[in-house]
């Protein structure tokens, strides 16, 4: 290999395209190797990589430039690099002892209310992360459970919920909805470790990352257990992690009659047809998240049936912002005749919700807008929840969600209106948006309309 040290190269004129063919190279020798059980060769071609100068650029490049949190700063306050800092640093990746920096501890609301705890790496540890992620990635895929879902490349909240369907389609199954309570910040570092399988150096790194200490506030925390959110590589350890569990939860079942487990990260449903053998399994699955220090959460988890409502609650479950459930139907107006029910997945009401919420402001943020330009903006804010609905079968929704935002358009354009044929009538101060709000839930908005509420004002 050649002295990177000797290098003249400037970062925009680096043949990208190059460096990830030769990254991608590498990186299906060791998922090859890996499928072959060869650990010997996974392990000699992950060093390789580690050392590559194209793999350590990409690294670079995709934590300071590709990644949505590329200008957040870590506990050195560093949330950018220029072009020539960016070379540096790359030559600096070659060192794979230098200790890691503590990690600033920052939080972000969740949907309930309750505060996400995220933990922000220093630049440089967070392109180290990358390099360690492109030689580990491979080789863990080639070992991953089928029906694994969260973080993964090539893999996405659709392939799950498709999974389920075919699970489902032909038969009605009882279902344990689970949710792993703080799975990112229980995970037990020894188990993790012995579970990691890798190379001395990346072990090292992914030893010296969990044990770096945490910056919350000034304080410094050093949490026996967890891979703080926000790292590059914490989803993968969080997969890592949950390796297993699939297979525990489904082994020892005749082929016909195997239940089935959709993870996605830290998500997971288990389906089978009998409901005193979830009730069994639900057991098994804290037994055996116990073992990495992790288990169940009660308030998330909980026992349905696609079909038939159970324990006072409706049939079917909701599952990575989706509802699946299955109606009764005539036996000829099924997919599979004979069946005499319809399973039908869409978007779940919370998810609805949210979307409806995000449309509305964007729809109150730009009153002024034309409403033509703000039209287009609320078709392409709902294209998300659009291709969701396409995607599985109820297309006919989105008339309904393209109503709403041009419903919301008109009344905000309308709004804006009545508020001058108010102050063409006369009206002033807070007289205006009296007069104005009064026309347009009368959906009268005329000159004489509003000096005749102009004058009721007045009087009163």
């Amino acid at each position: 290999m050649a002295d990177v040290e000797k290098r003249t190269e400037d970062w925009p004129t680096l043949d990208w395209k190059t460096y990830r063919k030769n990254v991608g190279r590498l990186q299906q020798r060791i998922y090859r190797a890996a499928s072959r059980g060869d650990r010997r060769r996974v392990r000699s071609l992950q060093r390789l990589l580690l050392r590559s100068w194209s793999a350590r650029c990409l690294a670079v490049r995709q934590v300071s430039q590709d990644n949505r949190g590329k200008k957040t700063a870590g506990v050195d306050g560093v949330a950018s690099l220029t072009p020539p800092q960016r070379l540096k640093l790359a030559r600096q990746l070659a060192d794979l002892k230098r200790t890691p920096d503590p990690v600033r501890r920052v939080y972000i609301p969740k949907p309930n209310g309750e505060q996400r705890p995220l933990g922000i790496p220093t630049l440089r540890d967070r392109a180290l992360q990358a390099l360690v992620k492109l030689a580990l990635e491979p080789a863990w895929e080639a070992k991953f459970e089928p029906n694994s879902y969260g973080f993964r490349p090539g893999r996405s909240a659709h392939d799950a919920i498709e999974a389920i369907y075919n699970h489902i389609r032909l038969k009605p199954k009882w279902v344990l909805d689970a949710d792993i309570e703080k799975c990112f910040d229980r995970i037990d570092h020894v188990a993790l470790l012995r579970k990691l399988d890798a190379p001395r150096p990346i072990e090292r790194l992914a030893h010296g990352w969990l044990k770096a200490g945490v910056l919350d506030g000034g304080e410094m925390l050093y949490p026996e257990a967890g891979t703080p959110q926000g790292g590059v590589l914490s989803p993968l350890l969080a997969n890592v992690a949950l390796h297993g569990l699939e297979t525990h939860l489904t082994g020892g079942f005749p082929q016909r009659k195997r239940p089935a487990v959709i993870r996605y990260a830290d998500d997971f449903v288990w389906l089978c047809e009998d409901r005193a053998m979830v009730e069994r399994w639900r057991v098994e699955a804290d037994r055996w998240l116990a073992d990495i220090g992790l288990r169940l959460k009660p308030a998330k988890t909980s026992i349905r049936h696609t079909l038939e409502g159970h324990a006072g609650q409706p049939a079917g479950f909701d599952f990575l912002g989706f509802n699946v459930r299955q109606y009764r139907a005539g036996k000829r107006r099924t997919p599979t005749p004979g069946r005499g029910y319809k399973t039908l997945i869409k978007p779940s009401a919370k998810a609805q919700t949210r979307h409806r919420a995000q449309m509305k402001a964007i729809v109150r943020s730009h009153r002024a807008t034309a409403q033509a330009a703000l039209k287009l903006m609320g078709i392409a804010s709902a294209r998300e929840l659009a291709e969701i609905i396409v995607s599985v079968g109820l297309a006919q929704n989105l008339a309904a969600i393209r109503a709403l935002a041009t419903e919301g358009i008109q009344r905000g354009h309308m709004g804006l209106h009545a508020r001058q044929v108010a102050i063409a009538a006369g009206a002033q101060g807070n007289e205006v948006e009296i007069v104005a709000g009064k026309m347009v839930a009368e959906k009268k908005v005329r000159i004489d309309r509003a000096e005749e509420i102009l004058q009721e004002v007045r009087e009163h």
